[in-house]
């Protein structure tokens, strides 16, 4: 699938701050594409140059072969839902769906056909007759959504979408906009801080930091190997070490930590023997024993002490206590919680993971 949507080397000041550092992208036709990072990162200062409602100070934008860096916002086929959605709030729900189309002049039948079509797309047809200012949230969302889709943009840009909605209701308008994504089919380009928004919806994504990407890549890809601490730490949670390389065994290697024992890890990156590295483990690869089990000499174990316990439903929250570190480790309630032997605190216990589920990341 060719390059659809593509950022060259934008760069952006305001002031002297520098909010775009030489942000280079390429986004296929048809996906979902999120940017994602911490507020100031820059991905709202790229939606908008996107959407021309900045101008960057150095670099071009390509949409389908052609380049629209100069052209005015408006002559652009590329729509913007906002955070606040920016509805007319004293006209219907079908007014608001329509008024793209009136201003084109388009023949009132077209009109009807299509708003009535838009309806239909986000379940609002018993609701066309409302002000907008009497609607849910999550109902404002999908007429947002509505009003920017029937003009039928080759791009639609998602501002933080969903940031005013509950949790309850920011997942369901999650699977609802993969929903929708799914019959219009249009690229979209999804801004958020939150990582879980960006990896439930995204088909690739763009970690961003201080106007610089970090890391471009598949959600699983991202979190599974990621490209450096910065990454690491922002998406999901992991457990860092700084370690160094005291053994080369094939593909594996041995690693020293200052008060644990001797680490083997998959050396996918082939350091060299000596090598300084930080050894990221996500706490969901561990898992618990009350007592050392007996495995392959590919495991790691580490003997510590329950230090702490937060019980989160679908899964619990422990923190392992050893001599010089305290290690978080995440285990899922796969089975009835009552029938399992219970880990308390002030237990002793064994923490063991295999060498390929962890990575190292040059320091």
């Amino acid at each position: 699938m060719d390059n659809f949507l593509i950022f060259d080397g934008v760069s952006k000041k305001f002031g002297k701050q520098n909010v775009l550092n030489n942000v280079s992208l390429s986004i296929k036709k048809g996906e979902v594409f999120s940017l994602l990072g911490p507020s100031g990162c820059g991905k709202t200062t790229l939606l908008r140059i996107c959407a021309g409602f900045e101008k960057p100070d150095v670099g071009k934008i390509f949409l389908n072969n052609f380049e629209i860096t100069g052209t005015p916002a408006n002559k652009r086929q590329i729509n913007t839902v906002f955070q606040n959605y920016a509805l007319f709030p004293h006209m219907t729900v079908w007014e608001n769906i329509a008024f793209g189309l009136e201003v084109k002049k388009t023949p009132k039948s077209e009109i009807k056909k299509e708003v009535e079509k838009y309806l239909t797309l986000i379940q609002m047809n018993y609701h066309s007759g409302k002000k907008c200012n009497k609607l849910s949230g999550g109902q404002k969302q999908r007429v947002a959504l509505a009003r920017a889709l029937i003009n039928k943009p080759q791009v639609l840009l998602l501002d933080e979408p969903l940031a005013a909605l509950d949790l309850k209701l920011r997942q369901r308008m999650l699977v609802e906009l993969d929903i929708i994504h799914d019959e219009v089919g249009i690229t979209f380009l999804y801004v958020t801080h939150d990582q879980g928004e960006a990896m439930s919806i995204s088909d690739n994504l763009a970690v961003m930091n201080r106007g610089k990407i970090e890391q471009v890549g598949a959600p699983a890809e991202i979190y599974e190997t990621p490209k450096n601490s910065f990454v690491a730490e922002f998406i999901g949670d992991t457990n860092f070490f700084n370690c160094e390389i005291s053994k080369i065994d094939g593909d594996y290697c041995l690693l020293f930590i200052d008060g644990l024992p001797e680490i083997i890890v998959y050396n996918d990156k082939n350091f060299k023997l000596g090598s300084k590295v930080n050894l990221s483990i996500r706490p969901e690869k561990f898992t618990l024993f009350h007592d050392k089990p007996d495995m392959n000499g590919k495991h790691n174990y580490i003997r510590g002490i329950v230090d702490e316990i937060i019980y989160m439903g679908s899964y619990t929250v422990y923190w392992i206590k050893t001599e010089k570190h305290k290690i978080q480790v995440r285990r899922a309630h796969d089975k009835f919680l009552l029938d399992e032997k219970k880990i308390n605190f002030n237990d002793e216990v064994w923490i063991v993971w295999h060498a390929d589920n962890c990575f190292m990341i040059e320091q």
